[in-house]
């Protein structure tokens, strides 16, 4: 990695923080996303209580436990990028700053795993 040996200006910080504001709205969707899939687990258990049936659809709970987890990712993104945030800053202001892209190659790892786990878990429900 290549070390850049000026201090950041003006640009550099609006930058920074457009960036910390993407991750910020990234993590909220993710946030947003678990909770729509633990309260649809909840809106089919009520529709079927409704209708006077156990269950209409085969349930295993994994949608609510999915939900949880999700949520929990979105919160540790966004203390993740909180850090990302404070670490560029103190870079930028000491001229020094160095690009690193741990943060990116975890989220899209996650997500490729969770998209993974939802194929397989909507394949078994059909």
């Amino acid at each position: 990695m290549e070390d850049i040996k000026r201090q950041g200006n003006a640009s550099d910080h609006l930058a920074n923080e457009r960036t910390f504001l993407a991750w910020v709205r990234t993590s909220i969707g993710i946030m947003a996303f678990g909770f729509v899939v633990v309260k649809f687990s909840l809106f089919v258990k009520q529709i079927s209580l409704l209708l006077g049936k156990e269950t209409v659809i085969q349930q295993t709970g994994y949608s609510g436990i999915l939900g949880i987890v999700l949520v929990a990712v979105g919160m540790v993104t966004s203390v993740l990028s909180y850090m990302r945030y404070k670490q560029s800053e103190g870079q930028l202001n000491s001229g020094n700053y160095r690009h690193s892209s741990l943060l990116i190659t975890v989220l899209t790892s996650f997500i490729l795993l969770v998209s993974i786990l939802l194929i397989v878990y909507l394949f078994k429900s059909i």
